[in-house]
């Protein structure tokens, strides 16, 4: 009898495979993804409908195909292959962002603005958003935007994770050791996935995350308000986030142009005309099958349509380059913001739930294969072998694009049953009460004046670091402990490079891909006991 299992050699810490990458849509594979997808669909819709959060799952999908492969039956022995386990744990997370974030939570948005009849448009439009989204990803990974080499903490994590289950020895202790530190101090409502970030991305972009954590949390005994009441977090993601952009189209326009390519040699430049061409045809779609025109000028609808495009790229762009410098993305609160400059520009609250739900459509999708392609960048040898990497990166694409097909049909059936029964995504609740609500008198002020240092800072950091944005990122999240945590993780990272040197780095970011691990594990199923069993 011949093995099929695929080969594998040590090259680099991580497993390199001699035989070609296993394909996604194998029969075994097809039956595991499919089957993940399903699961993944069906636990991040009933995650953010009951407690508004989307646990990453991607560890999920992995445990599940290693514990499979350990299994004594020829079909499933080709899941012991660490590219396989990462086809799964790319499948299920995609399932998982896309039903949750990507498609419920948008079609929640005209539902509870009273407008039923906006529901369908809405699902054909950000569906194919989503789609988009993650292809847009795939094009840009590995570029000068959005480089293989970057942090991705989550990706690393998972990596890790399936690299110490294929290896054991040092590294798996190391693992091993970082999901109990992270597991427990999750149960202690530490956020350490905080703290496992700090060893793993950029120091100065992520003292500044940490930086914005705190002075969002301490705001008022600090200076006497709150800062998000100013809209002050607001105003500085819009500075930052307009450097951001012209910062990217210094590298689109840079001599080191082969640099900025992405995986199948497409250029930043065009990946982003693709992206924006793209946007503007299905926001179009969106809008005519909506009947905005029925209540805006040809003018306004025209200004509509590009604006809401210019709004889902803008926020592809800044969610993704806060999830690769941090592990979070902002995307609930940088969709309040393209919401907010619409409520200035004076759209009528209709067309604002159409461009609230196509923004918010866009981004998780766009981080989350990220990180799913840094986990596998990781286990193919980081790019020693760029054939494979190359090959890996395009299964991983269509493992992705399988688990958002799936997604469509699982969130279509569910959707009216859920919404009839009251279970819609709370932030959803929190976007239509900014639309009833209209523009704050003194809001285009403060969100000009505070965008200035947005502005400054994030030029001073230049494009690597991201100063500002992830500075803005931190003042949107309400969460001081997570602030601490970063802090402590950085201070903990220094003292260690400065006792024992580099040789103790990739050790630091073993322990650190296993608290993340232990984090994102008890996370999950901490958040569907609760799910299930009542919120506590």
């Amino acid at each position: 009898m011949i093995d099929s299992t695929p080969r594998h050699a040590a090259q680099g810490g991580a497993s390199v495979q001699e035989d070609p990458h296993p394909r996604a849509l194998s029969l075994s594979n097809l039956v595991l993804l499919a089957a993940l997808s399903v699961f993944g669909a069906v636990i991040g819709i009933q995650l953010i409908v009951t407690l508004g959060v989307t646990p990453n799952t991607s560890i999920i999908g992995a445990l599940v195909a290693m514990i499979l492969a350990r299994v004594p039956m020829r079909l499933l022995r080709s899941y012991r292959s660490v590219h396989t386990q990462n086809l799964a744990q790319t499948a299920i997370s995609s399932a998982t962002f896309g039903a949750a974030n990507s498609l419920l939570l948008p079609l929640a948005i005209p539902y509870l603005l009273g407008r039923p009849d906006m529901v369908l448009p809405m699902f054909l439009g950000v569906g194919l958003a989503m789609l988009l989204d993650a292809y847009m990803l795939y094009r840009l990974f590995g570029s000068s935007v959005f480089p293989a080499t970057g942090a991705w903490p989550p990706g690393v994590a998972a990596a890790e994770a399936i690299k110490a289950g294929d290896q054991g020895g040092t590294q798996a202790k190391l693992l091993g050791l970082g999901i109990v530190v992270g597991a427990v101090g999750s149960w202690f409502k530490i956020p350490m996935s905080a703290f496992g970030v700090a060893f793993i991305g950029n120091i100065w972009a992520l003292g500044m995350f940490g930086l914005g954590l705190l002075l969002r949390g301490y705001s008022e005994p600090l200076f006497g308000m709150d800062i998000n009441k100013q809209y002050i977090p607001h105003g500085m993601m819009i500075g930052a986030g307009l450097v951001a952009l012209i910062q990217v189209a210094m590298v689109m326009r840079s001599k080191a142009g082969p640099k900025a390519s992405g995986p199948a040699g497409p250029s930043v430049g065009s990946s982003l005309r693709l992206g924006g061409v793209g946007y503007i045809l299905l926001s179009a779609g969106i809008s005519l099958l909506a009947g905005l025109y029925a209540d805006m000028s040809l003018p306004m609808l025209l200004g509509f349509i590009l604006y809401a495009a210019f709004a889902a790229l803008v926020h592809e762009l800044i969610v993704g380059i806060a999830a690769m410098h941090s592990g979070w993305f902002p995307a609930f609160a940088v969709a309040l913001i393209t919401l907010l400059l619409g409520l200035l520009i004076g759209f009528p609250p209709h067309a604002l739930a159409i461009l609230c739900g196509f923004s918010v459509a866009t981004g998780p999708a766009f981080a989350d294969m990220g990180y799913d392609l840094k986990a596998g960048f990781m286990l193919r040898g980081n790019g020693a072998d760029m054939a494979l990497e190359l090959e890996g990166r395009k299964q991983q694409l269509i493992a992705a694009m399988l688990a958002f097909l799936i997604a469509i049909p699982v969130v279509y059936v569910s959707y009216g049953a859920l919404f009839a029964g009251g279970q819609l995504p709370p932030v959803a609740k929190v976007y239509v009460a900014t639309i009833n609500a209209g523009a704050t008198p003194g809001i285009a002020q403060m969100l000009l004046v505070w965008a200035i240092p947005g502005a400054i800072i994030q030029l001073i950091g230049g494009p690597k670091r991201q100063l500002g944005v992830l500075l803005a990122t931190g003042l949107l999240i309400a969460n001081p402990l997570a602030g601490w945590a970063v802090v402590a993780g950085i201070a903990l990272r220094l003292l260690v490079e400065k006792v024992g040197g580099e040789k103790h780095r990739n050790h630091m970011e073993v322990f650190a891909g296993g608290i993340i691990a232990g984090d994102a594990i008890f996370s999950f199923f901490n958040a569907a006991i609760t799910a299930h069993f009542g919120k506590k």
